[in-house]
């Protein structure tokens, strides 16, 4: 029985982490993690008598989660949004979240194509101007 019992306890402490753990388990600094739980993005444990606070399993799961939101450009308040959806059963209001971010993503796309179209000119015509005394580069960006 009390082999039992250490195991089951043992079982326990492997899904729990320090501050510092769950920061290195995520590639972030623990310093992350206290801001998002100043923000609300992440509970704060209670500390056991004496004891430091532990996180757990889910703790580490929905640190993935907002770094995952945000590599996929969503901010902070979208991410707190999103994790108020996260039981699944608002999957509507989760796709418009989406779609409103996918726009955006294709909006600053279409300008950077553009930006990238008139660099492009630019240079070429540098390139063309070679040995003169005035650079097109510079010309065109004193005109703009």
């Amino acid at each position: 029985m009390k082999t039992q019992i250490n195991a089951q306890i043992n079982a326990k402490n492997a899904e729990l982490f320090t501050i510092g753990e769950l920061a290195k388990s995520a590639s972030v600094n623990v310093e992350t993690i206290r801001f998002y739980q100043r923000r609300g993005l992440l509970a704060e444990p209670e500390r056991a008598v004496g004891k430091i606070r532990r996180y757990g399993e889910a703790d580490a799961a929905r640190l993935k989660f907002i770094k995952s939101a945000q590599i996929l450009g969503f901010s902070l308040d979208e991410v707190m949004t999103l994790l108020t959806l996260e039981d699944g059963t608002q999957c509507d209001e989760a796709s418009k979240i989406a779609q409103q971010k996918l726009a955006e993503v294709r909006s600053k796309l279409a300008g950077l194509r553009r930006m990238e179209k008139a660099l492009s000119k630019l240079v070429a015509e540098c390139e063309k101007g070679r040995g003169q005394v005035c650079c097109p580069l510079i010309s065109s960006l004193q005109a703009s």
